[in-house]
């Protein structure tokens, strides 16, 4: 297990335990953060934007073209900074325990 630190959309602060083989949307659209994922995992909604603090933020494996355009799709509707990604491109891991997020506002 992976310990995230996730700031929920009203401010509070909490530390969950995030499996290694499972997205990070899952694991916070099951804990109930609020989090759709309405597609899945597919990179084609959007639901599942979080900001990454910006001290994990390089640590983590780049975003991929697909999930750029859809960070840049959803940019209409939804404040996208420099380090928004896609939770379901999130795989939890050992070296990223403690990893920071902040549950993007729903668009």
């Amino acid at each position: 297990m992976t310990a995230v630190r996730v700031k929920d959309r009203d401010g509070s602060e909490q530390t969950l335990d995030a499996a290694e083989t499972t997205p990070l949307m899952e694991t916070l659209r099951d804990d109930g953060y609020g989090i759709e994922g309405t597609c899945g995992g597919a990179m084609s909604c959007g639901t599942c934007h979080v900001y990454v603090s910006e001290a994990w933020a390089a640590k983590l494996p780049p975003p991929s073209e697909d999930e750029k355009a859809m960070l840049e799709a959803i940019s209409d509707f939804a404040e996208v900074r420099p380090t928004s990604r896609l939770s379901c491109q999130i795989l939890p891991d050992i070296i990223y325990d403690g990893l920071e997020v902040e549950i993007a506002p729903q668009a």
